[in-house]
């Protein structure tokens, strides 16, 4: 599917973002998506190759796309915020796509640290028709929020993610509230290295059922 990009700046709670909206040529969007990045302090950005394939997949399936930089990223303003600032960045951004397309009913996706973003706003709004986690971390962290989000959820991960092993993630999940869906690419480390294909299929795949 062909597409339209424009690169924007968005008013945030610490200035500035940085972004990058996509939007499907061959046919009206029929639904929007905000996209979140990895962990800043660890080099992530919105042009993370993941971040790239997590958004392609979903304009594929037919969204309008919104990536953007959290603070202090690229030429983002403002100063990383531990989580805490960069859930209302993407509070702000996703106000800001919503307001653009009024009446398309919305979606959350984010890759690693961005999916712990995207997972913890999605759940305080509800509404979403989606929140996708791709390659969420599970070392040295808790879930009691999801125990009780309403809000459709699928987690698509590596096989032999080193942030999130299998056993660990299964375990997580099994306490995680309905609807809920677990996607195993296999893939060889955090980053679906060698199965970005994969990953980007089976995005796409999750994105048209429950979405459509």
């Amino acid at each position: 599917m062909a597409r339209r990009i424009e690169s924007h700046f968005i008013a945030g709670p610490a200035g500035k973002l940085e972004a990058l909206l996509e939007e499907p040529e061959d046919a009206p969007a029929r639904g929007v998506c905000l996209i979140c990045h990895p962990h800043p302090l660890g080099g992530g950005t919105m042009r993370n190759k993941v971040v790239h394939r997590l958004a392609r997949g979903i304009r594929m399936s037919g969204a309008t796309v919104l990536r953007f930089n959290f603070r202090g990223v690229g030429l983002s303003e403002g100063e990383h915020a531990h989580g805490v600032g960069e859930i209302e960045d993407a509070r702000a951004a996703l106000q800001w796509l919503r307001e653009r397309n009024p009446g398309l009913p919305y979606s959350l996706a984010g890759f690693s640290f961005g999916s712990r973003v995207i997972l913890r706003l999605g759940c305080e709004l509800g509404g979403a028709r989606l929140l996708l986690a791709a390659g969420t971390p599970t070392q040295n962290k808790t879930f009691p929020f999801l125990s009780h989000c309403a809000v459709p959820k699928v987690f698509i991960s590596s096989t032999h993610d080193e942030f999130a092993p299998r056993e660990d993630l299964e375990r997580f999940f099994l306490g995680f509230g309905e609807p809920k869906r677990l996607v195993w690419v296999p893939a060889v480390d955090h980053f679906f290295a060698d199965a970005l294909d994969a990953f980007e299929s089976a995005v796409k795949e999750v994105f048209d059922e429950f979405t459509s």
